[in-house]
């Protein structure tokens, strides 16, 4: 339960951080926080051009298919690469004064959360006009964002410890998520997999998180539970064994930063 006090201690520094993180990402943009909106709509539009040729993918509303996908996905990556290297970033902060080390991830997920909540106005947007509508699964949603984001604190909570020791760590992080990317059924359908092998695919989370993202917006019915189960474990045991690895490490991060 430290965590929560601390959090609670010293929200006054998590809000500035959190406001620090949202600004810093768009500063010197003249778009600014409508990148929000461009930089997923752009993937949208080269996937949905290209891929249906390719793989041939029998989905109605591909448009839609893709983009209640990859915004979540935006979400996921981006927390990940740019949190793995939160702790280092703020070498001198760390060097000069205490504070709850944990407060730099958590800063990480929670403005990249803000970010996403307002992409998801693109989600509602298309969902709209492309007729397929809103339902009541929508109250579903909560839950699976508050589940993808224990799991990318967990995840960033090992990576940003880790990388103040082994500064590969976001070059290699980079390169896993090129290959998830690929393994995660964003812009095909799992059914694409033989049934024999397909369970190899859902060992992935991440899997589980963008079919229950379409279950809620594209397919419009109830998540699988069986899915929710899984999600709730893994992101629960990554946010244990990741807060106590951070806790470990960070002893030392004063001398290595």
């Amino acid at each position: 339960m430290s965590i929560f006090k601390n959090l609670y201690q010293y929200r006054e520094l998590l809000k500035t951080n959190v406001q620090k993180e949202i600004r810093g990402k768009y500063k010197g943009s003249f778009l600014g926080v409508l990148w929000s909106f461009l930089n997923p709509l752009l993937m949208v539009l080269v996937y949905a051009l290209v891929f249906p040729y390719i793989m041939r993918v029998p989905v109605d509303n591909y448009l839609v298919f893709l983009i209640v996908a990859i915004i979540p996905w935006n979400y996921f990556t981006t927390v990940i690469t740019t949190g793995s290297n939160c702790v280092w970033m703020n070498a001198g902060i760390i060097k000069k004064v205490y504070f709850p080390r944990e407060i730099l991830p958590v800063s990480v997920i929670l403005a990249g959360l803000i970010n996403f909540l307002i992409s998801c106005f693109i989600i509602l947007i298309f969902l709209i006009f492309s007729g397929i509508g809103l339902s009541i699964q929508i109250l579903w949603l909560p839950l699976i964002v508050i589940l993808q984001s224990i799991l990318s604190l967990g995840l960033l909570f090992i990576l940003s410890a880790i990388n103040v020791y082994v500064r590969d760590v976001e070059y290699i992080v980079t390169f896993f998520l090129n290959l998830l990317f690929y393994g995660t059924p964003i812009l095909y359908t799992a059914d694409l997999f033989p049934e024999k092998i397909r369970f190899l695919l859902y060992l992935n989370p991440v899997a589980h998180l963008i079919d229950a993202y379409r279950s809620i917006f594209y397919y419009q019915q109830i998540p699988n539970i069986f899915s929710i189960i899984y999600l709730v474990v893994i992101s629960l045991a990554s946010f244990l064994i990741g807060y106590f690895v951070f806790r470990k490490l960070e002893k030392g991060f004063a001398e290595e930063v």
